[in-house]
């Protein structure tokens, strides 16, 4: 039986669900080894196939192969030996990947107003002391994560990239942040 790092990593699906299958078997009958080693492979394999797919977003491959590892972990006791391994793990990674695209879609969807703002819509500041305790006390109606999004990237300018790395927080939850901030602060002024 090959090893799984023997292997080349653009292999056939016939000739990874020969090298994948035995792993497998043995790694539900409880051989530790074979088991690290058929994760290895299905990781390999995973990339490649992430990969093709997200070649604009390759920040989420690995987390997606790391979840897709995990769901193959959790649900090894619904895999019927009577199937090719390969399939039962496609089909796992197909549902993350469709989970991905469904939760990037939601997260854009709300981000994209925040890129559609034009400047001249804003109202003119005459006084900015008033304006700054005025956005003071609004700002301190909305929670911590909020507020701090909202300071780093609308206030003091930085990208979210930027922001991402001073507070520790992902770019997408920044972003999430913001809008959300941003919507509230919006319905704060209109209730003045």
């Amino acid at each position: 039986m090959p090893q799984a790092s023997e292997l080349p990593s653009e292999h056939g699906l016939h000739a990874f669900e020969t090298a994948l299958r035995p792993l497998w078997l043995q790694a539900q009958a409880g051989h530790e080894q074979s088991y690290r080693q058929a994760l290895d492979l299905m990781a390999r394999r995973l990339r490649g196939f992430y990969g093709r797919r997200l070649q604009g977003l390759p920040d989420e491959v690995e987390d997606l192969v790391q979840e897709t590892l995990l769901a193959l972990h959790v649900q090894r006791g619904t895999y019927d030996p009577s199937l090719p391994v390969s399939s039962w793990m496609f089909a796992i990674a197909r549902h993350k990947l469709v989970d991905l695209w469904r939760r990037r879609g939601r997260r854009e969807r709300l981000n994209d107003s925040l890129d559609d703002v034009d400047e001249s819509d804003l109202p003119q500041v005459h006084d900015e002391h008033a304006v700054q305790k005025d956005l003071q006390t609004l700002m301190q109606q909305l929670p911590d994560a909020q507020q701090q999004a909202i300071v780093l990237t609308k206030i003091e300018g930085l990208s979210m990239e930027e922001a991402s790395q001073r507070s520790g927080v992902s770019v997408s939850a920044l972003k999430v942040q913001v809008h959300r901030g941003l919507k509230k602060l919006a319905e704060l002024v209109r209730t003045l």
